[in-house]
């Protein structure tokens, strides 16, 4: 009996190299960025969009956070049909 509580030897773990999770794990931190930054840039679009309508003059934020949301999201699409990793 292991310190794990199990009877049988388990090899190599999840995430040691070799293993089908280790070569999949940097395309799954890529995605869950990719993600991240998308959500980031959207609410950061919506919440001066927002303020906007409300009067602010900060209208130039807004503008930056859509095109930069565009950009983000351009990439993302231009990378997934070249199937490549930026």
């Amino acid at each position: 009996m292991t310190a794990r509580g199990t009877d049988h030897a388990s090899g190599l773990g999840d995430l040691e190299p070799g293993t089908r999770q280790r070569a999949q794990l940097r395309s799954r931190i890529g995605d869950i960025a990719w993600t991240a930054l998308c959500v980031v840039l959207l609410l950061w679009g919506v919440w001066s969009a927002v303020g906007v309508v409300r009067g602010a003059t900060a209208w130039a934020y807004c503008a930056v956070a859509w095109v930069l949301l565009a950009v983000a999201l351009g990439l993302r699409v231009v990378a997934a049909r070249r199937r490549t990793r930026i």
